[in-house]
């Protein structure tokens, strides 16, 4: 990315204040009112402004410090990550400064700024969708490496994937429930507004059942938050409707987990009356019972291939090729043909 250098004047200007309110509001927010702090964030985050602090520990040494940004903390899959990360970047000489977004787009821009503005020496994002502020910030940081994760390599991505093909895991698990004879398939789904992820997800199912002539379609496609409260109410949903699934798929672990819990709560054997899939491959779904059948997320290995990446281009070193990770389909007990 190109070194970009915005100044406190040019923010000044946009925000139509003049240069000591600008510097007021980002370094002394208690000193002016929140109607002119709220105008002068907006305009030093339009135009990709790091605070001056930040710029002098990018212009002159080394922090020792990685940021990563990850979606939340409320999931095992995340902290996976985030600890194989923090290792191997210790092994490297890192500490590491994380941050959630709580899957807020506006959340995730500040977050970033907050780390740049600590002079972080590299950034972990998760997933290949982000608002534009985050590439406008990340260019303004100039010699800051990033890389994503969560995702397919793609050589035309802003930055390096490092991540696996969610859409393809996906399809994989789709067509399992097809080869067992499964054609009534629901899908209850993460939200997909701002998350590439959970939207590959909900394209791999819909090209599997394409492949045989089945859609994927309202009702049999609910969104949902990733929670077990949401997984259950999602699934007790569906087996209401006239033509209920046969099998369900979920868009992560969670709301497979909420499903199991609604299957029993209605009286529904799993396998033998409805199938159930997860994503991600948490520690429980290999001993639930049934024990679920998943994708396996490479959550561990992704962290420390981030590690690897982010060190060796901080310290000016060559980084490894970033590599697409498998996702393999774990066989278990929540799927059996339909009766």
């Amino acid at each position: 990315m190109g070194d970009i250098k915005i100044t406190i004047r040019e923010v000044a200007q946009a925000a139509g204040v003049s240069v000591a309110t600008v510097s007021r509001a980002l370094n002394s927010p208690s000193q002016v009112t929140p109607e002119l702090r709220a105008r002068v964030s907006a305009a030093a985050e339009r135009l990709g402004y790091l605070a001056h602090g930040a710029a002098r520990a990018l212009a002159s040494r080394r922090s020792g410090a990685i940021g990563a940004i990850i979606p939340t903390l409320d999931n095992q899959v995340f902290a996976l990550c985030i600890d194989a990360l923090q290792q191997r970047l210790d092994a490297h000489g890192f500490v590491l400064l994380v941050a959630s977004t709580g899957y807020e787009a506006a959340r995730e821009a500040r977050e970033l700024r907050a780390l740049l503005e600590r002079g972080v020496d590299g950034v972990m994002l998760v997933g290949a969708e982000h608002p534009p502020a985050i590439w406008r910030l990340l260019a303004a940081a100039g010699r800051i490496p990033a890389v994503v994760t969560w995702t397919s390599h793609d050589p035309a991505a802003p930055v390096p994937c490092i991540g696996f093909d969610n859409r393809a895991a996906a399809r994989r698990i789709a067509e399992h429930l097809l080869a067992l004879g499964h054609r009534r398939i629901a899908m209850i789904a993460g939200p997909v507004r701002g998350n590439d992820r959970a939207a590959a997800r909900v394209a791999g199912v819909r090209e599997a059942l394409a492949a045989v002539g089945l859609r994927l379609d309202p009702p049999y496609l609910a969104e949902r938050p990733y929670t077990v409260p949401d997984g259950r109410a999602a699934l007790m949903a569906l087996m209401a409707l006239p033509e209920p699934p046969t099998a369900v798929v979920c868009g992560n672990d969670h709301l497979a987990f909420g499903a199991l819990a609604g299957a029993r709560a209605l009286g529904l054997r799993v396998p033998q009356d409805l199938s159930v899939t997860g994503f991600d491959d948490l520690d429980f779904a290999a001993y639930a019972d049934p024990a679920l059948t998943t994708v396996r997320v490479p959550a561990a290995e992704m962290g420390r291939r981030a590690a690897d990446h982010l060190a060796a281009t901080a310290a000016g070193e060559p980084p490894p090729a970033p590599a697409e990770l498998e996702a393999p389909v774990m066989l278990r007990g929540t799927t059996a043909p339909p009766r």
